[in-house]
């Protein structure tokens, strides 16, 4: 899919933490180690994630996180728990990337995209490209053929290629 194809190439393979960014993940990691076992339980994870991110980390998300967890230890250990913070990070930050896009092409600030949009957006980015390609775009990005994209509709599609 044309479209699916260009969003996988916007988003970032790695990205890395800033130094002080790093230290403040160590130092929430010791916070939340209350009693210096080396390593996170479920309750600690969930305190880190909050300290972090803002959120409480539903049961599904704790689970597939201690599920991902090695069987010889109790826990999330440290270069595990920063592996976790930085690819919740990136997923953060490509969200984050997604929704400016769907903004920039949200001229009207409806909360979706007409055909319209797409084609104006399109001349902007890839004038040469064919009126009917667009309206294949569009066509395949619109799910439910209601003749509006909305965000979830455009999330999909930029992160069809990764399914």
């Amino acid at each position: 899919m044309f479209f699916s194809q260009a969003g996988a190439r916007a988003r970032p393979r790695t990205w890395e933490a800033s130094p002080s960014e790093h230290k403040k993940w160590v130092e929430v990691f010791k916070a939340c180690d209350e009693d210096n076992k080396g390593y996170l339980s479920r309750e600690d994870f969930k305190v880190a994630v909050v300290m972090l991110f803002g959120y409480k980390p539903s049961k599904i998300e704790a689970d597939a996180v201690m599920s991902s967890v090695n069987p010889s230890t109790s826990g999330i250990a440290l270069e595990e728990f920063l592996s976790i913070v930085r690819r919740k990070k990136e997923a953060q930050l490509y969200w984050n990337e997604m929704r400016h896009i769907f903004t920039a092409f949200d001229r009207h600030y409806r909360g979706y995209l007409t055909l319209e949009d797409f084609q104006k957006a399109f001349k902007q980015v890839a004038p040469k490209l064919p009126e009917r390609i667009v309206l294949e775009v569009f066509r395949e990005v619109d799910q439910d053929s209601d003749g509006h994209v909305s965000f979830k509709d455009f999330e999909y599609a930029m992160n069809y290629e990764q399914k």
